[in-house]
Parts: structure tokens; C-alpha cells; sequence
């Protein structure tokens, strides 16, 4: 098979494969990006693979960087595009069951990708378009099923990261799980517990920002992976399974509609999310969204400390849990509010000092809670000369 349409992030590649062919090598374009090409899907990442050994590389080009030359990959500057080049090559050991012990050059593309993934993944492309499909991997995308290269328990022992990314590629491209591989998952899944946090982490986010994560949540329960992701032993993971509607575009909201089902108080979702090593403004952002979710119809004043972002994803998680009606109530009585952050208060800190005479201290900061917790209750509009007034009416210099 012939590729006669081509990306352009390929297309501008095709001078970088052409110059290593002219040089005696072979190079493909491997991987994801063949697999998305096919797919008629956006590409992430150009990954090239080749004959030629990383000093050779370095020799045909007059730019690179050694990226991680130890395991093959230089990369390749051309036109100010910065391309990863890796050296065809063997791999054994995987003591960690993540990185190999040994890494072996060799010259043989097939030898390259048979130590691949998922047959989808083991596909290579030449400069000419054309496609190199040693595994049946044109086949299975057809078929539009998730098959691992050669025996999948030997793939999974490589790299146990691999079992969470077959769920994680099903919910993306909405694929099935070839039986051998999914039964392969089932028997391997307490190898997850071997990976870092952080790569779980990655995986689970893009599972859940899948087009049908329903689909990849049910095999990462079926096959009892969920129990080796964090804080998810102790969950009650099948409330998940129930709400299938609804994208989620973002991680703050991955957050924060997981701690919401889980039924998470404020207190408690830092300690979890820590537990997925999340960082510390998305951690913020969905305990400002599960305090909204329990508390917001109290008053305003909920909503305003909440502000705009957190209000969305409380929104979204409302949609996605098929509370429509609420989510559209959330936002209506956020885009109500007679101020909806400080900045858009018509007095700050210096003003109040001079208009009261004070000199700084905490308690221009409470004056200024004070004026905002008035104007969003509606009992004071939000105009300098009023406030002013407010304050002198209120005594509030000698509190």
C-alpha cells in the first residue's frame, strides 16, 4: 500500500529520510504517526527509524543533539525542525519491567519492530509512501482491534506500562481489545504496580480524554488494572463505569469528576491527588470545584472565591454526571454575579488607607473581603464613590 496524501509534518520530513537513504541507510517513519497517518488523524509526534547507527547519523547531518545516543535516538536538526532519529535495534533484560538491561543495534527493520507494542504501532513508512506491514498491523486496524506483537504476556513483561496504554488507545480510538492481549492484561495486571506514578498518570489522562473512555474504564476494571493505579484499590470504581456520555478536554476535570463521584470532601482530595503525584494548581483547581459541587447553592460568595475556572469544570463535571440542568443553573448564577474577581473591584487596598486614613495592615485586607462578600450578596454595587460611602457609614475604621 501506496500513502498518496500525506501530513505535513511528514511531508516536511521526507528531505531528512531522503539524505540517510542517499547515504547507503534505510529510514521509516515508525510508529503512532504511520498509525494516525492511516487513521486520517492529527499526529503528535514524527518518529523515524533507521539502519544507520547513531554516529553514522551524525555524520550525515551537521546538527544534532544527543538525545539518548545510549539507546540509539539522536536528534536531527533540519530546517529548524528538530527530528528523532533512532537506531534500529534489539532489546532484552527489562528487570524493572519498564527499560531494557541491554540495548543491541542491528540493521534489520524487522528485528526493530517485532520488540514493539501493538500491531497497529509496528507499521513503518518509506519516503515513497509506501507502507511496511510485517505484523499484520494494516489488518488489525481494519478490524480496528488492539492486537500485541508476538505473545502479549511477553510484551506486558517488557513493559507493564504497555497493558494501561492498550486500554488507553482503546477508549482514544474506540478500538477493541484482541482476546490474547486482553487475556494477557488479566494475568499480568499486578505487573502495573511496578511503574512510576507519573507514567500511570499520563496514560489514565489521555484514557479518560478518549473518546470512549467507557470503554477503556471497563477494560481497566475488568481486568483488575484499576487496582494497581493509585488510590484506586479502595475505590468505588463501578460508580465510574455508570456515566458514559460527556468529553472531558482537560485534566483538571479528569480530577475533579473522579474525586466528585468518589464522593470527596475538600480535605480529602488533596491527599488523593497527591497520591497520582498531580500537580499543585490542578490539585487547587478540583478542590475549588468539589467545594462548589457541595456548597455553591448556599451563596454566592461560594461561587466568587470558586472563580470562573473552577466554576466550568464544576459545570462539567454536573454534565457529565447527567445533571444538565444544574450545570446551566451553576453558570447562569456565576455570570449573574455583580463581580466575579478583585480585580474587578472599583477600590483596592492604597484607596481604602487614604480614604480612612490607616496605615497598611491586616486589616485593609479585611475591609476588602468585607466589600466584595457585600457586593456579591448584592448589598452593595460596586462603584468607588458608594464604597467609600459604605465604609465611612459603616464605621468601619474603628473595628
Amino acid at each position: 500500500m501506496r500513502i498518496e496524501h500525506w501530513p505535513q509534518q511528514l511531508q516536511a520530513a521526507v528531505p531528512v529520510l531522503e539524505r540517510i537513504n542517499q547515504a547507503g541507510f534505510e529510514v521509516y517513519f515508525v510508529g503512532g504517526c504511520v498509525r494516525d497517518t492511516l487513521l486520517q488523524r492529527p499526529l503528535h509526534d514524527v518518529d523515524l527509524a533507521t539502519s544507520a547507527y547513531p554516529q553514522e547519523i551524525k555524520q550525515i547531518f551537521p546538527q544534532t543533539i544527543d538525545t539518548g545516543i545510549e539507546h540509539g535516538t539522536v536528534t536531527v536538526i533540519y530546517q529548524k525542525k528538530a527530528y528523532e532519529i533512532t537506531t534500529f535495534r534489539t532489546e532484552s533484560g527489562y528487570q524493572d519491567y519498564r527499560r531494557p538491561d541491554k540495548v543491541e543495534f542491528v540493521r534489520s527493520l524487522k528485528e526493530d519492530l517485532k520488540r514493539r507494542d501493538f500491531t497497529i504501532n509496528a507499521l513503518a513508512m518509506n519516503a515513497q509512501g509506501e507502507i511496511i506491514d510485517l505484523f499484520a498491523g494494516m489488518a488489525d486496524l481494519q478490524q480496528r482491534q488492539i492486537r500485541a506483537v508476538g505473545v502479549a504476556a511477553d510484551r506486558f513483561h517488557e513493559d507493564a506500562l504497555r497493558m494501561l496504554r492498550a486500554v488507553r488507545f482503546q477508549a482514544q480510538l474506540n478500538f477493541t481489545i484482541e482476546k490474547q492481549t486482553l487475556a494477557g492484561i488479566k494475568t499480568n495486571a499486578a505487573l502495573l504496580s511496578h511503574i512510576a506514578t507519573e507514567r500511570i498518570r499520563e496514560e489514565f489522562i489521555k484514557l479518560m480524554e478518549g473518546c470512549n473512555r467507557q470503554a477503556g474504564l471497563i477494560s481497566l476494571y475488568q481486568t483488575q488494572l484499576y487496582r494497581f493505579c493509585p488510590g484506586l484499590a479502595t475505590y468505588d470504581f463501578p460508580k465510574i463505569l455508570q456515566f458514559a456520555a460527556g468529553q472531558i478536554t482537560d485534566e483538571a476535570t479528569v480530577w475533579s469528576f473522579l474525586t466528585y463521584l468518589g464522593k470527596l470532601k475538600r480535605a480529602q482530595v488533596r491527599p488523593f491527588l497527591r497520591q497520582w503525584k498531580v500537580a499543585n494548581n490542578n490539585i487547587k483547581l478540583a478542590q475549588a470545584a468539589i467545594e462548589l459541587l457541595n456548597n455553591y447553592q448556599e451563596s454566592n460568595w461560594q461561587l466568587y472565591i470558586a472563580g470562573q475556572a473552577a466554576t466550568a469544570i464544576a459545570a462539567q463535571v454536573l454534565r457529565l454526571t447527567c445533571q444538565q440542568e444544574l450545570a446551566e443553573q451553576l453558570i447562569e448564577q456565576y455570570q449573574d454575579l455583580p463581580l466575579k474577581s478583585p480585580q474587578q473591584l472599583a477600590i483596592n487596598g492604597q484607596q481604602i488607607m487614604q480614604v480612612l486614613n490607616l496605615s497598611p495592615g491586616p486589616q485593609i485586607g479585611q475591609y476588602l473581603k468585607q466589600i466584595q462578600q457585600a457586593i456579591v450578596a448584592g448589598q452593595l454595587v460596586n462603584d468607588y464613590q458608594t464604597i467609600v460611602n459604605y465604609l465611612k457609614n459603616n464605621n468601619l475604621s474603628d473595628r
